[in-house]
């Protein structure tokens, strides 16, 4: 009897598929190229900085704060940049400390959110994106890591494993027990001012290897401050860490819960998805109880569950968010994430909401999608302010 050899097979599927992609990212993103940040209109600039449109008009005609771009018609362009250069300027004359600047003062805690699920397709990774970049676009120093093998999180950013990684470069190399460098070595600057990004790719899985062996020779027993250790490296330099999780409880992710300071599980409200997250939470109560035996720091500021890619026309998805609020309560964020084209749509070209130009979906579609996922992060950024004593 003879039979397709699945090691050749699964090889082959491999490199045809990696060819397929550079070319399609050759397309999207020519080799000598990075990917660019595109400009915010005048309006969403002054939304985002949280004053009016004439205020911008008059503080460019004054010749004050940056110098935006003036396309036809006299619109103005702001730049990421240049949005940061506005709260700068408009703080310094502000009545109230962190008015335009929310981040960091003298005695707050860096805020280190991990964002989790044992099951895919519950929109872990779009909603960590969407949040560190919401919170860069305020004004907050952020860092993202991605600790997901998958790098779904990194491709988003510009990065692609396969291509951009070959010689290390992911957060294993700064928590690994043989020679580890330091964390600064491996940030690298993204496209999107105040986010900085350490990107991901199958190198991460190593540490689930390398850990058991360290054990066994007694020197990984505390293998879940690892993360922490490799933060504290860094921590005057940001205010907020947004960490994308595998998606399975191994030591990568008891490690970055121990570092956390506060959790976000995100979950689609789907039957099969509830109970899945349930059998989760069973093994992460388990797990975090043994690291906490031996020292770990399980204490957080929060932790909420996002509903995500929910459609408010669904009956049963009614019913099961109805369901969590009633055991959960509080700890189910207000407004959920709506399920979008939008969001799909922007994800196919590697892009979020903030990135793509909404001139490519009706005005309708793109602010419904877009007026949910800031009213998440709208909340998530109130849990961090009250983390600090404030709101």
């Amino acid at each position: 009897m003879t039979g397709t050899r699945i090691d050749l097979l699964v090889g082959e599927h491999a490199r045809k598929l990696s060819e397929r992609l550079q070319a399609h990212r050759a397309q999207l993103f020519p080799p000598d190229s990075r990917k660019q940040m595109r400009k915010f209109t005048s309006g969403e600039a002054a939304r985002l900085v949280g004053v009016k449109d004439a205020y911008l008009r008059k503080l460019h005609l004054e010749g004050k704060g940056p110098s935006p771009e003036v396309r036809r018609g006299g619109r103005r362009y702001y730049s990421t940049a240049d949005i940061q250069s506005l709260r700068e300027t408009l703080e310094a004359g502000a009545k109230s400390p962190g008015t335009y600047l929310p981040g960091r003062r003298a005695g707050d805690h860096l805020q280190v959110i991990t964002v989790i699920n044992f099951k895919g397709g519950s929109g872990k990774t779009t909603t960590a994106a969407h949040l560190a970049q919401k919170m860069a676009l305020d004004g907050y120093r952020v860092l993202g890591i991605d600790l997901d093998p998958q790098a779904s999180f990194s491709a988003l950013h510009g990065f692609q494993p396969e291509f951009d990684l070959l010689d290390g470069g992911t957060l294993y190399d700064a928590i690994r027990y043989d020679s580890p460098v330091p964390l600064a070595r491996v940030i690298r600057r993204s496209y999107f001012t105040n986010l900085d990004i350490v990107p991901g790719n199958l190198d991460i899985m190593e540490f689930e290897h390398d850990t058991p062996r360290a054990i066994a020779k007694h020197d990984g027993a505390l293998f879940f401050t690892r993360v922490g250790m490799a933060l504290a490296e860094v921590e005057q330099a940001y205010d907020v860490v947004v960490i994308d999780c595998p998606p399975q409880l191994g030591f990568l992710t008891m490690s970055a819960l121990s570092a956390a300071t506060a959790v976000l599980v995100t979950v689609h409200p789907q039957m099969l998805d509830v109970m899945s997250m349930c059998q989760f939470l069973l093994m992460t109560s388990n797990l975090l109880g043994v690291v906490s035996e031996a020292g770990g720091s399980m204490s957080y500021d929060w932790m909420r569950y996002v509903i995500t890619r929910y459609e408010p026309g669904d009956g049963p998805q009614n019913q099961m968010v109805s369901f969590m609020r009633s055991i959960f309560g509080a700890h189910v964020l207000n407004h959920p994430v709506l399920k979008s084209t939008a969001i799909s749509d922007a994800g196919i070209t590697k892009q979020t909401l903030y990135e793509i130009d909404k001139s490519q979906f009706t005005r309708a579609t793109y602010e419904r999608a877009i007026e949910s996922i800031n009213a998440v992060n709208g909340e998530i950024e109130a849990l961090i302010q009250a983390a600090w004593g404030r709101g």
